[in-house]
């Protein structure tokens, strides 16, 4: 098991560095101007409080870099947990003639089923034995994982399609492409490839909604998906994802008081920080 404190140090950094950066944006290098905004969108400032544009422009300087964050966190993660992570790493292999065709006919069926209550649903346990019955011959294909990740103790290798908590279709698309190829290399190149995504905004597992990656996953029972602890358990090792918890919260109210103070102007509220 990984050491819990530096676990935690690892990724208190990660997201330190995120966050100074942002900070930097929002009051040094792009800092909402009240006069630009009244000069832009003159209909907006005269119905809405300029209080309420100014948060979505610290929020949209905020959502993007922590989209490339999660994958810096995942290696943290592995590094420390499992033993070895690699951002974007590209692995080599063969896949047989047919089971690419197999794998172009799924995601032909499930993108272009006809109406969407004849569309073909996903199901990862009928589908990947399907594209594995294919032979032929062999073809080199290489495939770019987001994470990938070695289990040093026990020799095993991971691949993770590391994606934000609600991603597009296409992306998704690709995605399963991209594992599909893995289960098919012969010989296999990954004991284990995966669609992570970092945390649940809906809560439980069973709850999740969001419908654009429900076009190419069952999101709720495909064993290939993970999402929220899950994933950080599965990548990291067991306690994982306490030590992700109690790192954010540790410095979480730090830069919210930041936040209050240098950015909106004002003084934060008495009540205690909000908690992962």
């Amino acid at each position: 098991m990984a050491d819990s404190n530096k676990m935690k140090d690892s990724i208190q950094s990660v997201i330190k560095e995120m966050m100074d950066r942002v900070m930097n944006k929002v009051l040094i290098t792009d800092p909402f101007i009240k006069e630009q905004h009244h000069a832009k969108k003159p209909l907006y400032a005269a119905l809405v409080p300029d209080e309420i544009f100014k948060s979505s422009h610290f929020e949209r300087r905020f959502v993007t870099p922590f989209g490339s964050a999660w994958e810096k966190l995942a290696i943290v993660a592995a590094n420390e947990g499992l033993g070895c992570g690699i951002k974007s790493h590209s692995i080599h292999g063969t896949v047989k003639a047919e089971r690419l065709r197999r794998i172009t006919e799924i995601l032909n069926a499930l993108e272009h089923g006809g109406r969407v209550k004849d569309r073909r649903r996903p199901d990862w346990n009928t589908e990947l034995p399907y594209v594995l019955e294919g032979g032929g011959e062999d073809i080199p294909v290489t495939v770019i994982c987001d994470v990938y990740a070695e289990d040093k103790e026990k020799g095993k290798k991971y691949a993770f399609e590391l994606k934000a908590p609600l991603p597009n279709s296409d992306q998704t698309k690709v995605s399963k492409e991209k594992i599909f190829k893995l289960y098919s290399m012969v010989p296999s190149q990954v004991d284990e490839a995966y669609y992570a995504l970092p945390y649940n905004p809906y809560g439980r597992r069973e709850d999740y909604n969001w419908s654009f990656p429900a076009r190419w996953f069952n999101m709720k029972e495909d064993n290939v998906v993970l999402i929220g602890d899950e994933f950080w358990e599965k990548i990291g090792g067991l306690g994982t994802y306490q030590s992700f918890i109690e790192a954010v919260n540790e410095i979480g109210q730090e830069y919210r008081d930041r936040i209050y103070r240098e950015f909106l102007g004002i003084e934060p509220p008495e009540e205690e920080g909000l908690q992962l």
